[in-house]
């Protein structure tokens, strides 16, 4: 394959993965959405926000739900960090909330 019969195909399939990233986007702040709410909870409740038996489940899910080429490594190392910036926005919730339900 030339590199003038390349680029056409480059660029469509960056048009693909801009698309995704926007979905990609829009998922991680529905999630952190959901996020807010268990956050809202967990101070009513006193509870605190870092729980380690539901990250386990929560790695469980994804990794049995991972169809690949993703390997369950990376998955997990991905959702570690989607996980940190939902703890991050939990905490600022809470604060930010002063203790109002």
């Amino acid at each position: 394959m030339t590199e003038e019969e390349a680029r056409p195909k480059l660029d469509e399939l960056r048009t693909q993965i801009d698309e995704l990233d926007r979905d990609i986007v829009k998922l991680l702040n529905d999630r952190m959405r959901v996020v807010e709410d268990i956050g809202r909870i967990k101070r009513l409740a006193g509870l605190p926000i870092y729980e380690p038996k539901r990250e386990s489940e929560v790695f469980a899910n994804v990794i049995a739900s991972n169809g690949g080429p993703l390997p369950p490594d990376g998955l997990r190392r991905v959702f570690e960090r989607i996980i940190d910036e939902a703890r991050t926005v939990q905490r600022m919730r809470m604060q930010s909330d002063g203790g109002k339900p």
